[in-house]
């Protein structure tokens, strides 16, 4: 077990280096005269918009755009019930998926386009954001031209939030935050970008056949400012297992290169390096639960969730299955 305990020593760097460079938005208040648009692409968001679109509504923002993406649910009656006329919210019917483009970007395309704002900022609609998270955003801005800020991840339900907590927290331990921002990783659920520089990258149809657009936008747009906030915005992405299998497996290969053979190693490492150790080795174990507790504590999520981290590798093998199979299916549509 050599090979562990080097690896976990090695994540334990990059958990250390991220605790002190990685760094974190602070609550601000918009300064200036800038014109700044949230824009939220929704496709059957009706259970998530009560919850979140009154944090985005009490924002300083110039307008609120919430595009209606073909949703079943009644996503757009419920946008204008939570709204109660706010003055500043539009909701705009989404048009259908033209060839060539995946469904997200071309949301998210039409948001940009019908847009008023100097400044773009895109958010999931499971995003629910506190006070002074814009003005964090547009502060940002001031010396990047793409922001992204990784939120704090909530959990619904057990399985699903133990999947989450494991995936994203885990960043923190992946890479150090300069070569993060280097290879542009992105967190869609967050992207603030100045106007002008998206649309002289050629936005989101420049990346329209893209599952991870937030990443290939970032990176045409260059210079990313990449940051932790789990105090300004929570999201909790999935409610059941079964939805966490899913949307995890329409990403995974994506995520991976496009390589199976990488795609079977990602499985294989996080098996060894947190499920096998308590058979063979528990001090190796052990460590491994600590950093979890260190990466749950950097994300602000449950610290109990570290303690179910041997559970983790075996929730997703299904989803790494899906993503083997080229099964890339969310919301009732072809992802890829």
């Amino acid at each position: 077990m050599r090979v562990v305990r080097t690896l976990l020593a090695l994540r334990f760097f990059v958990v250390a280096c991220n605790a002190l460079w990685f760094p974190t938005l602070r609550p601000a208040a918009k300064r200036g005269c800038v014109r700044a648009s949230i824009l939220v692409p929704a496709r059957n968001e009706a259970r998530n918009l009560p919850r979140t679109l009154p944090t985005l509504l009490v924002q300083d923002a110039d307008e609120v755009l919430v595009l209606d993406d073909g949703s079943e649910d009644g996503t757009a009656e419920v946008a204008r019930v939570v709204a109660n006329g706010h003055p500043r919210l539009r909701v705009l019917p989404g048009r259908p998926v033209p060839p060539g483009w995946r469904g997200k970007t071309w949301a998210c395309w039409q948001l940009a386009v019908a847009s008023r704002g100097d400044v773009l900022v895109f958010t999931d609609a499971d995003v629910a954001w506190r006070p002074g998270a814009l003005g964090a955003l547009l502060r940002a801005l001031e010396r990047f031209p793409v922001v992204s800020a990784w939120p704090g991840q909530e959990s619904v339900e057990l399985w699903s939030g133990l999947m989450v907590n494991f995936l994203l927290h885990g960043a923190y331990g992946f890479l150090p935050h300069a070569i993060l921002r280097r290879l542009g990783w992105a967190n869609g659920q967050v992207l603030a970008v100045r106007r002008n520089a998206y649309f002289a990258a050629g936005g989101h149809r420049a990346v329209r056949q893209e599952v991870l657009e937030d990443v290939a936008l970032a990176r045409r747009i260059g210079e990313l400012g990449l940051f932790r906030a789990p105090g300004l915005f929570r999201t909790a992405m999935y409610r059941s297992w079964g939805e966490a299998v899913e949307g995890f497996g329409k990403n995974l290969l994506d995520v991976h290169g496009r390589s199976r053979l990488v795609l079977l190693a990602s499985a294989a490492y996080h098996l060894v390096l947190y499920t096998v150790p308590w058979a063979v080795d528990r001090r190796a174990a052990l460590a491994g639960v600590v950093e979890r507790l260190i990466l749950q504590r950097m994300g602000r999520g449950p610290w109990w969730l570290a303690l179910l981290t041997p559970l983790a590798p075996l929730l997703f093998l299904p989803a790494y299955g899906r993503a083997l199979r080229g099964l890339q299916r969310w919301k009732g549509r072809l992802v890829g």
